[in-house]
């Protein structure tokens, strides 16, 4: 697609448009003015009527020397000759006097006079230039006698060049208003577009930084608080959350990748171990076998939780729902860490209800929730300390499970952050800082919630949320 830049657009369009109002406008202005001047000379000279003419003329009777008695009375005694010119023509279409005293050729044009003859109304109307160049509007009036007899005709006449020239002058302010205000416009608009292509020039710059992948890039210096400036600030804020996740996930990485190493490092040393002893030590070779085993069996809950992640990130974790007891599912995860919890002198007080907690989801998945929590509060609690594990259901639809711990505890700022992927609010505990990630997505899958209270030094809560079905439920589902 050819490039065009939102300054030629703009020219293309809004100046353009605005041009051809503008011009539009200044005709019409230009129009009307000359119109109201033009219309003022023609009340002028249309002031005397045909009636008039006839009581003026028919004092001095139907004779040529009356009709010139007449007409050499009528023009010396004018009244408007600072205004208008006046001629009498009499019946031969000759013209006996002026207003002005001076004498008329008889080749003169007067077109005004021939349409007034065939006129209806026996007058006419015309605008032109005399021979003199002068140029004028001139309205010629027809008489006729009682008898009906064409007896003349008086000529008016006003001079359009004090019109025209005012008109010039008119001409002249409506251009240079046009100028002004499309100059203004243009000015005006060119600095409008200039604060918003720059800013976007910026910010295409910027983002084309962040693409690869240089996430300290900012757009800084924008003045104005409006919708360009809280395109900035979003995408600053989004270089920076890039930014902070390459770098979780770099060290997301670099963690895995030791976690990785260090079960693959004892299952190597102990399989060249057992191949150096062979059937010679029974004993070294159980143990060995045993650490083997411990340790591939840790490879797998990582690979698994890898996997898990995979398919979270990319909406592909499904469920295979049943219908299952939570709490029989919670008692048979904190039985399996019993042995754990003596090895390692953390005390774990379980107190739940005795009775059911039914519902519907996946048991691999509930384990492995209940798993991840107790795991955690396991690491994050020193020798000596205690685990609580209790559950309560404050409603027949909902069953909360609460595990805390005597541990380190979550910083504040570290807190909200807990849940997001790759986040590691401690980086001396092993762990690849998912698990939180997926256990919340499960919870989630089963319309229930994890929430995490913590205070710093002192230790953790963590409450998983479940819906359960009650008797009514189960009613209408048969």
């Amino acid at each position: 697609m050819k490039y065009m830049s939102i300054t030629k657009r703009w020219f293309l369009t809004v100046a353009s448009l605005v041009f051809a109002v503008l011009v539009a406008v200044a005709f019409l202005v230009y129009s009307l003015v000359m119109n109201y001047y033009y219309g003022a000379a023609r009340m002028t000279v249309e002031a005397m009527n045909a009636g008039e003419i006839n009581s003026i003329f028919s004092l001095y009777g139907a004779s040529n020397s009356g009709f010139e008695d007449a007409a050499r009375n009528y023009a010396e005694n004018f009244q408007n000759k600072d205004k208008l010119a006046v001629w009498v023509i009499n019946s031969k279409g000759k013209v006996i006097v002026s207003s002005n005293g001076f004498s008329i050729s008889d080749d003169v044009s007067m077109p005004d006079y021939s349409d007034a003859l065939s006129s209806p109304d026996g007058t006419a109307r015309w605008t032109g230039e005399l021979p003199s160049g002068e140029k004028i509007m001139a309205y010629t009036c027809t008489y006729h006698y009682n008898s009906g007899d064409f007896g003349g005709a008086l000529r008016y006449m006003v001079s359009m060049d004090a019109i025209d020239a005012q008109m010039r002058i008119v001409a002249v302010i409506i251009a240079s208003v046009f100028i002004i205000i499309f100059s203004f416009l243009i000015v005006s608009g060119t600095l409008f577009l200039r604060s918003i292509t720059n800013p976007v020039r910026n910010i295409g710059e910027a983002a084309k930084k962040i693409a690869a992948g240089d996430f300290e890039a900012n757009i800084d210096h924008y003045p104005y608080n409006d919708e360009i400036g809280e395109l900035c600030t979003t995408i600053n804020e989004m270089a920076d959350k890039l930014g902070e996740t390459e770098r979780l996930k770099n060290d997301f990485i670099s963690t895995v990748s030791h976690e990785l190493r260090t079960p693959l490092t004892a299952i190597r040393g102990w399989g060249e171990t057992l191949q150096q002893i062979g059937d010679s030590d029974p004993a070294m070779t159980k143990r060995g076998m045993d650490i083997i085993i411990s340790e591939a069996t840790r490879l797998n809950d990582m690979v698994e939780e890898l996997l898990d992640f995979s398919r979270m990130s990319s909406g592909r974790m499904k469920l295979n729902r049943e219908k299952i007891d939570f709490l029989a599912e919670l008692d048979e995860v904190v039985f399996s860490f019993k042995e754990r919890s003596i090895r390692e002198g953390i005390e774990i007080n379980y107190n739940v209800p005795t009775f059911p907690a039914p519902g519907t989801g996946d048991p691999a998945r509930i384990k492995q929730v209940f798993i991840n929590v107790l795991d955690n509060a396991m690491k994050y609690t020193e020798q000596g300390g205690k685990i609580g594990v209790s559950a309560e259901m404050p409603s027949p639809s909902e069953l909360i499970v609460t595990v805390t711990d005597t541990g380190c505890g979550i910083a504040p700022e570290d807190l909200p952050h807990i849940k997001e992927k790759f986040y590691k609010a401690n980086n001396t505990v092993r762990g690849s800082g998912i698990g939180l990630a997926v256990c919340d997505e499960i919870m989630n899958l089963h319309e229930g919630r994890l929430d995490i209270d913590s205070v710093y030094g002192s230790g953790t809560t963590v409450r998983l949320t479940f819906p359960l079905e009650t008797a009514a439920k189960e009613k209408e589902n048969e």
